[in-house]
């Protein structure tokens, strides 16, 4: 089943909601309940999905947070995978991209064996670097372009001798060689002056924007200026909703609470 842009957008009015959940499960956060399960990532994972499947579209999944394990990690990133639900976008948060043959292995394992419908990809080796994930034609490729972290600024805000800044050379770059229904973008929330600006580069290509709740990035201000025709956004939000504040005595009820919260605000958009 090809996931499009028409499928994530009746996905979007029906749940009236641009929420991509990020799952970064990390030992020494989650909750302690869950800690000595013999498969604690998988609990913990498959309590945010029972959870958030209301209103997510989306679920990201953090390789690093499973290959810091070793062989344990990947056989509980496997089984998570298998239970994310099939309405929604399945993303590799793998962030890959190298010379052909080595790019050819990572899409292998990632499209094929664990059956993701996204990864996230690094633009900085040239468009050579992602054509071996490009060949999946029902598959997304989510490539890095301004992003989140303070960092960013120094190389995708670096301007080029055309005057423009190097994120922008790598959105007109990569949005004329992918087409919007395979190739979506990270916009960081945290640059909401700049989102405007890149919806004039790239209006019909979805937008990956982190950035919302743990890091500050304004919400509304995202949707307004980052959302199109076909919805255009997925919004991520991960710590504030995995490892929310404890007022209710259930840990289910405080997730499906940030849940909530976010939805309701989307919800005004549709």
């Amino acid at each position: 089943m090809e996931k499009d842009r028409k499928f994530l957008f009746k996905e979007m009015k029906k749940k009236k909601s641009f929420l991509c959940v990020g799952i970064d499960p990390d030992l020494d956060k989650i909750p302690a309940i869950f800690k000595n399960d013999k498969k604690p990532l998988v609990s913990f994972s498959r309590s945010i999905v029972d959870n958030t499947i209301n209103q997510a579209i989306a679920y990201k999944l953090n390789i690093a947070f499973f290959e810091a394990l070793g062989p344990e990690g990947w056989e509980q990133l496997e089984e998570i995978a298998a239970f994310i639900p099939k309405e929604c976008l399945f993303i590799a948060d793998a962030k890959r991209a190298d010379i052909g043959n080595t790019s050819a292995m990572y899409a292998k394992y990632f499209f094929e064996r664990l059956g993701a419908d996204a990864i996230t990809l690094h633009p900085y080796m040239g468009i050579d670097s992602l054509e071996p994930f490009m060949q999946y034609e029902e598959k997304w490729n989510i490539i890095l372009g301004l992003t989140s972290n303070p960092g960013s600024e120094d190389i995708e805000m670096l301007q080029t001798s055309n005057g423009r800044y190097v994120y922008e050379e790598v959105l007109l770059k990569f949005g004329n060689a992918i087409d919007a229904d395979h190739a979506m973008f990270v916009v960081g929330a945290t640059h909401p002056q700049k989102i405007q600006s890149i919806r004039n580069i790239l209006p019909d290509h979805f937008l990956l924007v982190p950035g919302i709740g743990a890091q500050g990035g304004d919400l509304e201000s995202t949707i307004q200026f980052g959302k199109n025709k076909f919805g255009g956004i997925l919004i991520n939000v991960g710590r504030s909703i995995i490892y929310p504040k404890q007022i209710e005595n259930s840990i289910e009820k405080n997730i499906q609470r940030e849940t909530q919260y976010y939805q309701q605000i989307m919800e005004n958009y549709f």
